[in-house]
């Protein structure tokens, strides 16, 4: 069997796929229920189905590959994602289509194990250094993603993006199955049942400092996107392009900081990097509402705060990642999945909290404090993960 670790593009690849399956159809889902002549609320199924298995198929993949192994998880995922895209290619009716649709959320085990791929073969310190660089891919994959999306539906139709995504599928499936070795140690042989690797692991108080750590970080992220998205237009009175582009300052803010953590994650150690990001994060949001309380309500200002609140996430999220699965060295996968799976939970209900406390007439400033919320619980388990790691060695 081939045990030879896979390059790092390859999971770049791998984690991309992911990120883009998620919205890279979006700007098309006016065009795809007027083709099955149904309501657009039918088809955001596409979207809230398939985040709704995503967070299931985590928990799923990621126990299944310290049983068995992260090849063949990896490539069973990639054979549902290609059969599922073929299928939303070809459906010819509403109930066809969501339900490949929603199948494709397979392919977000490919993300997930990407990870414990690399921390099954690196240190702590060089795993929170790559997972920063992958993390640079899964920034790209939501700013790209509609943009060629749209494109693709402009030119061809609507159905060319799962074409797309049937062929690299295929083309992905066939580098995995000749670059992906097997990186799972087998001298850890686990013969527990699938519950009980989640139970042993979810008694570790050190897993969920660092996953709640995580799973808050990412949900300031939400708030930001569904806050903005309904105040910024009336408060600073942005056209549809202008707020596309604003909304991407935070993104472009997390790519720099993942870039810093792949940069220095080596040399830093983990938990006072993530520390690191949560300072930066906390003063960021501050600083801009301290501002806006005197009166200087000038949207770059909001901005400039809410893109440092993205690049201390691309400090925190890879290395919160790289701890927590660093807490059971024989369960690297299953803290992979359930880590993964408590961010896409949280995230839903942080945007849900967000849509019914925001209206258009709310002050951005509003925004900026739920998010200083987020975040300063972040902070919190992140000081307790530092105190617990201190504690244990």
């Amino acid at each position: 069997m081939n045990t030879s670790p896979p390059h790092l593009t390859t999971l770049i690849f791998l984690t991309a796929l992911s990120a883009i399956s998620v919205n890279m159809f979006l700007p098309s889902l006016g065009n795809i229920a007027t083709t099955f002549e149904t309501s657009y609320g039918t088809v955001s199924w596409a979207i809230s189905g398939f985040l709704i298995v995503t967070a299931i198929i985590q928990i799923v993949a990621g126990p299944w590959s310290d049983r068995i192994g992260r090849r063949p998880v990896v490539i069973m995922s990639l054979m549902m994602f290609t059969v599922a895209s073929l299928g939303c290619t070809l459906a010819q009716d509403i109930e066809t289509f969501l339900f490949c649709r929603i199948l494709q959320g397979s392919i977000v085990s490919g993300a997930v194990l990407s990870f414990a791929i690399v921390r099954d073969t690196r240190s702590e310190r060089q795993a929170v250094s790559l997972i920063g660089y992958i993390g640079m891919a899964m920034a790209i994959g939501p700013i790209l993603g509609p943009l060629f999306g749209g494109i693709l539906d402009t030119i061809f139709g609507w159905r060319s993006i799962f074409v797309l995504f049937t062929l690299t599928g295929l083309v992905l499936l066939f580098l995995c199955w000749f670059d992906l070795g097997e990186t799972k140690s087998t001298a850890v042989q686990i013969e527990k049942k699938h519950s009980s690797l989640i139970i042993i692991l979810l008694r570790e108080p050190l897993f969920w400092a660092f996953a709640l750590c995580r799973s808050f970080t990412v949900g300031a992220f939400y708030i930001f996107l569904t806050g903005t998205a309904i105040v910024a237009q009336s408060a600073f009175g942005f056209s549809t392009n202008q707020l596309g582009f604003y909304l991407g300052t935070i993104t472009l803010g997390y790519m720099c900081g993942s870039f810093v953590t792949g940069k220095l994650g080596v040399h830093l150690d983990t938990v006072k990097l993530m520390i690191a990001g949560r300072i930066l994060a906390f003063l960021a949001l501050v600083t801009g509402i301290t501002l806006w309380q005197f009166g200087l309500t000038v949207s770059h200002l909001f901005f400039v705060s809410t893109a440092l609140v993205g690049f201390g996430n691309g400090l925190t999220v890879p290395s919160s990642n790289a701890g927590a699965m660093s807490v059971r060295s024989d369960l690297v996968g299953t803290s992979a999945g359930l880590t993964g799976a408590m961010v896409v939970l949280l995230g839903a209900v942080f945007t849900l909290l967000t849509g019914y406390s925001v209206t258009e007439l709310t002050s951005p400033k509003i925004v900026l404090l739920l998010m200083l919320i987020t975040v300063s619980l972040s902070f919190a388990f992140a000081l307790w993960a530092f105190q617990l790691r201190r504690y244990r060695d």
